[in-house]
């Protein structure tokens, strides 16, 4: 069920970018929303029968080579689609700036491909076509599509001309953008690898102040014959300063290196909390640590634990 509530709230988004910022703007799009978009600038037939129109050949050229559950969406998707664009296309008048024009009708097709993509369906048009292509002759999906998708870009610039053509380029781009964030999320993850001579210290305070999980790879001695562990752990972005005060504060000869990565999910993760923020397993982990700290400390070896410890 929820997938078909993404399902109907990316098509109505996609339907809001092409109807309302691109129709009245002179901006078109990839693929055949796009196709459609510069039919309409030509000729003046509404995008919402040629989107259903070619959207359906496709669909039907291409009913053998795609899964049945593509199959059953696409069949939801294609005159959603066109009913969306159908009731929004009368709404406005456009905006009159087409630079503005251009960012939103990216921030709404970003939004829609997200959420339609979230939902394990397709928009159709130029991803069925690379499908079958796919199929038929082996060629590469994402590098099909991109191809078919950026000829109908290129032959925008003869019905749009070239500035509304560089314009369409920038929603295509925001759209790209935004597309990854809504798949992939909004806060940005970090990999940090540490090497320090203090790797136990050093472990035992991310664990208990930022309360990140840490995995430490054992290293070979080198060549001034210090073992120097590396120490792997991913955080949240807004935690790397403090991170890097932590780690500074316990050794500060350690050497600290820093990733970017897309995605990070379990671990630490599920239980993110600010570093000023304790926590109940924080709380305990950090009791835990101290409690070792000074029972190390005020350990004194007995003449039985001598004795023994010789044997």
């Amino acid at each position: 069920m929820k997938n078909y509530v993404f399902l109907i709230a990316g098509t109505f988004f996609f339907a809001a970018s092409v109807a309302v910022f691109a129709m009245p703007n002179s901006l078109a799009e990839g693929g055949v929303p796009g196709l459609s978009l510069l039919i309409y600038h030509e000729t003046d037939i509404s995008p919402a029968m040629t989107t259903f129109i070619l959207n359906t050949v496709i669909l039907l050229i291409g009913f053998r080579y795609l899964p049945k559950d593509m199959i059953i969406k696409s069949l939801v998707t294609i005159p959603l689609f066109s009913f969306f664009i159908y009731i929004l296309e009368d709404l406005t008048s456009g905006i009159p700036d087409p630079l503005l024009a251009a960012i939103f009708a990216g921030v709404f097709t970003g939004v829609g491909f997200g959420l339609i993509f979230r939902s394990g369906s397709t928009t159709g048009g130029t991803s069925t076509i690379a499908r079958m292509l796919n199929y038929k002759f082996g060629w590469e999906l994402t590098g099909t599509n991109f191809v078919l998708d950026a000829s109908v870009v290129v032959a925008g610039i003869f019905v749009i001309g070239p500035v509304y053509t560089m314009y369409t380029v920038l929603a295509l781009f925001i759209g790209k953008r935004v597309t990854d964030y809504v798949l992939e999320g909004f806060e940005a993850k970090r990999v940090v690898h540490i090497f320090s001579n203090k790797t136990k210290e050093v472990e035992n305070a991310l664990q208990t102040s930022l309360g990140t999980h840490t995995t430490v790879l054992k290293a070979e001695k080198n060549a001034d014959g210090v073992e120097e562990n590396l120490i792997y752990v991913a955080i949240p972005k807004q935690r790397l300063f403090y991170l890097k005060k932590l780690v500074s504060s316990i050794d500060e000869n350690a050497f600290t290196v820093v990733h970017t990565v897309k995605d990070v999910t379990g671990g630490s993760f599920a239980e993110a909390h600010h570093p000023g923020q304790k926590t109940f397993r924080s709380k305990i982990l950090e009791r835990r640590y101290y409690k070792k700290q000074a029972d190390e400390e005020s350990f004194t070896p007995t003449a039985d634990a001598a004795i023994e410890r010789k044997k």
